[in-house]
């Protein structure tokens, strides 16, 4: 894994022009109810094939503690990989390179080796592949699109610049 340290926005100023967006929205103080919501539809046959096209539950077990912790999250088909988009969160640093992650989109878990990605050039990169795949995603990440519909150069680096970094699953 990668060092996942969080850049010092006040350090440099944006090489890529001005940012359309002020960045990556707050977690909101109603995202446990909404992850609960999402875990249990990941479990419901039928549903879960719908829902879990675009979201995922990522089982990160706490390298301290053991515990398990359950996250749903969005997630980009790049490939044979997956790659997820995310501030530097705690459970993030729970991923460690050689050490397998479990992962499920509603069905039974499947094992992945992760790779956190923190340095500038892969997060302006894998980034720009998650924003033109999910626009969504994108706009939850503080990412605008140009008037071409490209991914903003200036608002990937900003996402990079508060702390962003870029988990990448292949299959074990």
């Amino acid at each position: 894994m990668s060092e996942a340290s969080v850049p010092d926005s006040s350090s440099s100023e944006n090489p890529y022009g001005t940012p359309t967006t002020s960045g990556p929205e707050p977690i909101r103080s109603y995202q446990n109810v909404v992850n609960r919501i999402v875990r249990t539809l990941l479990r419901v046959p039928g549903i879960s094939g719908i829902v879990g096209k675009r979201l995922m539950i990522l089982h990160v077990v706490g390298r301290k503690s053991g515990t398990v912790y359950n996250v749903p999250l969005a997630y980009t088909k790049n490939g044979d990989t997956l790659l997820i988009g995310t501030a530097l969160r705690p459970w993030v640093k729970n991923l460690r390179a050689g050490d397998p992650v479990r992962a499920s989109f509603g069905g039974k878990p499947r094992t992945f080796d992760p790779v956190v990605h923190s340095s500038e050039a892969d997060v302006l990169r894998l980034y720009d592949i998650i924003a033109r795949d999910n626009p969504q995603n994108a706009k939850f990440n503080g990412i605008g699109f140009t008037a071409d519909g490209a991914p903003s150069k200036a608002d990937i680096y900003q996402t990079w610049q508060q702390g962003a970094v870029v988990v990448e699953l292949t299959p074990h």
